[in-house]
């Protein structure tokens, strides 16, 4: 047996916070000299990456593996669901598509996937000093307990040192600690070491009496008390993130904004922080119709059911405004299945995303979509106009552009040369459609689309910004919470 040590971040609900705490704690280890790894048994997100194999994963893992310093690899996430629907989701299994299946179906299968999960994580702890696990929502929904494989089955064949995780903002901080104890078994309450509370805002030292009952109620300690932070941005795992990005409400009127339309699934959002990083523009998420013609570009994402999302458009009254909108000179940018969206139709004629058939598309952009396997995942690296960038390709089925021009010349995939073209531009040069994710996080890039949408002249991001925000993390979660009170029992100097 190794002698890998194993700490385990558990929540109190969906989006409290454990994937930056853990990210925060890779860091802190990393730069304290261990080798550390990320950890998550099954993760259930639309927001994935890529990893130099080719290979796809969680983007939490990721960030926590370029917090930790070292190149994520999927035994980080062995288990990723990626929902297709309300019921159903797309099984990815060590980085490639394994069935599309319903949630009771999964469930039905979960001690296959456990079974590979525990060898993932032997694989890590054969060659990292601490493996960083994250659960996945509420450690204590009592119903789904038995079927369990994130949080305190995993903690336990890890023997992790649990830490629960709490989020303060959205109130009753008190119940949701005590309430969760309360609804563990006591060999899963005696594993939780102490509390980590999240996102307080405020004046801290006016919740010390609330520190104090906490410690006297559970006799665990409270490890620290993480203020809400606005001066650095770390990408989320979860689209629940989208509800506190700007609205309508907040616009500068004398700024140029961009809007990003909320698709129902919605996937890789975090294709545009690097835009919200830029000074002088606004970037918002907009679920309802509006009036478009006070944005500089429109943007329609990536989806996880391409079809679903363009007859959502249709119904909602999204396509007639768009489409007037372009016919009015408006810029658009289409990523991955906004890509798709974009052309004549996307034909499913093996209903790989839901039933067979085929969906008329926006018929702003001439290029038509089939979808069918393989699944394309590759690391990718492309230019134009002798700008280059770094990105990821995530998407099922081909897409043939029918005319105009290529928009990206792709110079590798995987590391491997080659000589193609990805997506396509309109000869005004209005409509842009690609399937490079991350394509804002080059500075040439983004600046080459803000240029051909009129915004020129704004400083852009540092290409080192994501590890300046990884180190102000660090440096903000080291300042509030007991770090050597959190790692004792590790053997860590």
């Amino acid at each position: 047996m190794s002698k890998t040590k194993a700490m385990a971040f558990l929540g109190t609900g969906s989006d409290v916070g454990k994937s930056i705490v853990a990210a925060a704690v890779c860091r802190s280890l990393a730069d304290r000299g261990v080798c550390v790894a990320p950890f998550k048994a099954q993760n259930m997100s639309n927001n994935s990456g890529i990893t130099p194999e080719g290979l796809e994963m969680g983007r939490a893992q990721i960030v926590q593996a370029e917090a930790a310093r070292v190149i994520p690899h999927v035994d980080m996430n062995p288990v990723l669901l990626k929902p297709t629907g309300e019921t159903g989701s797309q099984v990815v299994l060590n980085g490639r598509v394994c069935e599309n299946c319903t949630a009771a179906d999964y469930h039905n299968n979960k001690g296959g996937y456990f079974h590979e999960a525990c060898q993932a994580f032997d694989r890590l702890r054969e060659q990292y000093e601490i493996v960083v696990m994250e659960g996945a929502g509420s450690c204590a929904e009592v119903n789904l307990m038995p079927w369990d494989i994130v949080n305190f089955p995993m903690a336990e064949y890890a023997k992790a040192h649990v830490v629960l995780v709490a989020d303060i903002h959205r109130g009753g901080v008190f119940a949701q600690i005590v309430g969760t104890l309360a609804c563990l078994p006591p060999e899963f309450r005696d594993m939780i070491q102490g509390f980590i509370i999240n996102r307080f805002r405020g004046d801290i030292s006016l919740f010390r009496d609330g520190v104090e009952w906490i410690e006297k109620e559970t006799g665990k300690p409270v490890f620290g008390v993480v203020p809400w932070y606005t001066h650095f941005r770390i990408d989320a795992e979860d689209s629940v993130e989208i509800e506190s990005c700007p609205s309508l409400a907040d616009l500068d009127e004398t700024l140029p904004a961009i809007a990003v339309v909320r698709l129902p699934h919605i996937s890789n959002f975090t294709d545009f922080h690097a835009l919200t990083r830029i000074q002088g523009i606004q970037t918002v998420f907009v679920e309802q119709v509006t009036d478009l013609t006070r944005f500089a570009a429109v943007i329609i994402p990536g989806s996880k059911n391409t079809r679903v999302d363009l007859s959502w458009l249709e119904s909602r009254g999204w396509s007639r405004a768009i489409k007037a909108y372009a016919s009015e000179g408006g810029h658009i940018l289409g990523v991955c299945g906004g890509y798709q969206i974009l052309g004549h139709f996307v034909d499913d004629p093996q209903g790989i995303e839901d039933r067979p058939g085929r969906t008329p598309g926006l018929e702003l952009l001439p290029v038509e979509t089939v979808l069918k396997a393989p699944k394309t995942t590759t690391l990718s690296c492309f230019s134009r106009q002798g700008c280059s960038g770094e990105g990821y390709e995530i998407h099922m089925g081909e897409t043939t552009r029918l005319s105009g021009e290529g928009l990206f010349e792709v110079i590798t995939r995987n590391g491997e040369s080659c000589d193609d073209l990805d997506g396509c531009i309109s000869e005004d040069g209005r409509m842009w459609g690609t399937y490079m994710h991350g394509l804002f996080d080059s500075s040439g890039i983004a600046g080459l689309w803000l240029k051909s949408i009129g915004i020129v002249d704004l400083p852009l991001m540092e290409e080192n910004g994501k590890e300046r925000d990884y180190q102000l993390l660090k440096e903000h979660f080291e300042s509030h919470v007991d770090m050597e009170r959190l790692l004792k029992g590790l053997d860590i100097e």
